[in-house]
């Protein structure tokens, strides 16, 4: 077939995958040489009629919205998959128009998928957190960077939002995937258990080592060593730690051999350990060991329009694992309002909590807000999450100042410089930057109104 083929629909095969190809089977082959074209379209395929929107290939893929779309368009211009306006518009399988196509796309089915990242539980676990909002999907996208090289990486967020999933990710995604992953929670490791836990020790290094115990350290060998909370540590195990990195080597407690360890080392706090630095509460010299690839998780309050699609997917997870049916519970639009007025501190670990509470003390299939019970409740007497539609920036706030002094004065600018205690020039300049203007020109400018 030459590049002139075309589709049983009559459309020419795309040029990226027909003309350059030169035949049918190689432009095929060439489209679903891509993981994630062909991921795409193995899952359209597997689910015959029914239509699938962008936000839930977003979330089952882990990619952003640019390289979905893109490799969708590039389907169904192949005629493997179709699109569906609707509300919201998806897309769905086709079937090919031509039969040595059909052919070659039974074929393709009857591989077994390409076994990659989704072989991961950390993977998977990490995908029931993504929702709508695109940052995580850019988490993803940072873990995966991480992931293929060594580099020391950082996992900054708040208390519960999954950093310790993300650092299993990392690893389980790694050359030392199949090696051990040991995690130390350094908030629980007093200064007197630090050098025996990290390092271990030899038999009669103190009352009560009857035998050589080996260290995180070098349980880690060709694996991955978590830190959790490094920003608890002291400043004299900090000290010991970065001796560590620098000399990938170590000796037991009671010991007199060096132990050379290789291992990846992934930190998380949710400590601002830059502050820590200036205030001299954490080593600058380990802060840049540790620190020299840092993934930033969002809070739950940063992306609200998450909350319904994470709880749902909580409850229908939390009914399977009881031996019911994935809809055998469902938020009524009251109980799911009340969920995203709350401002969520716990983050996804406590909202995987509150849902799993609320859906044991709900009696019948439907989730009232009496069933909800959250931690924190003051947090839940009417506040909103966190989010630019709901909390003015600053900007806002010192554009609708200004407009109401002007309006106050009647446009009166040396009066409206006087009273925002700010030059002619500056103000000038805001009115510019803000596109202010007088509503309706005056015709007389009356006396200033006092400002209250």
């Amino acid at each position: 077939m030459t590049g002139h083929a075309r589709l049983g629909n009559g459309q020419p095969l795309p040029p990226a995958v027909g003309e350059a190809a030169g035949d049918l089977e190689t432009a095929f082959r060439t489209l679903v040489r891509s993981p994630l074209r062909g991921g795409l379209l193995r899952h359209l395929q597997e689910r015959p009629g029914t239509v699938v929107d962008v936000d839930a290939l977003m979330a089952a893929f882990g990619c952003l919205r640019v390289d979905v779309e893109n490799c969708l368009a590039e389907l169904v211009r192949f005629g493997v998959a179709a699109r569906r306006t609707g509300s919201p518009d998806g897309y769905t399988a086709a079937r090919p128009a031509l039969a040595p196509l059909e052919r070659l796309l039974a074929e393709f089915l009857r591989r077994p998928a390409a076994a990659g990242e989704d072989v991961s539980p950390a993977v998977q676990r990490f995908k029931e957190m993504i929702g709508r909002d695109e940052k995580m999907l850019l988490v993803f996208e940072w873990i995966r960077t991480a992931a293929k090289s060594d580099i020391s990486v950082l996992v900054l967020g708040p208390t519960g939002s999954g950093k310790e999933l993300v650092a299993r990710m990392i690893h389980e995604l790694s050359r030392r995937g199949r090696e051990t992953f040991q995690a130390i929670n350094c908030a629980a490791l007093p200064d007197t258990l630090f050098e025996s836990e990290i390092f271990g020790y030899e038999k009669g290094a103190f009352t009560g080592a009857h035998d050589r115990k080996p260290g995180r350290l070098e349980l880690a060998d060709r694996g991955t060593l978590f830190l959790d909370e490094i920003g608890d540590l002291s400043l004299l195990a900090q000290a010991k730690l970065l001796r560590v990195l620098e000399d990938r080597s170590f000796e037991r407690l009671g010991g007199q051999r060096s132990v050379a360890v290789d291992f990846r080392l992934i930190s998380a706090t949710n400590r601002p350990l830059d502050q820590f630095v200036l205030d001299e509460r954490f080593r600058e010299d380990l802060f840049y060991r540790v620190n020299a690839f840092a993934i930033r998780l969002p809070s739950l309050r940063e992306r609200p329009a998450d909350i319904p699609v994470l709880a749902n997917r909580f409850l229908a997870r939390h009914c399977l694992a009881a031996g019911l049916p994935a809809d055998a519970r469902a938020f009524s639009p009251s109980a799911m309002t009340h969920l995203q007025m709350y401002p969520w501190p716990g983050n996804i670990r406590e909202l995987e909590s509150t849902v799993s509470r609320a859906a044991l003390s709900a009696p019948g299939r439907l989730i009232e807000p009496a069933h909800v019970e959250f931690l924190h409740p003051r947090g839940a007497a009417g506040l909103a999450p966190e989010s630019p539609r709901l909390l003015p920036t600053l900007a806002d706030i010192e554009r609708a100042h200004i407009g109401r002094v002007l309006d106050a004065v009647s446009w009166n600018k040396k009066e409206a410089a006087r009273i925002l205690d700010i030059s002619r020039g500056t103000l000038y300049r805001k009115i510019l930057d803000y596109d202010l203007a007088p509503p309706v020109a005056p015709a007389s400018r009356p006396a200033p109104r006092s400002i209250r």
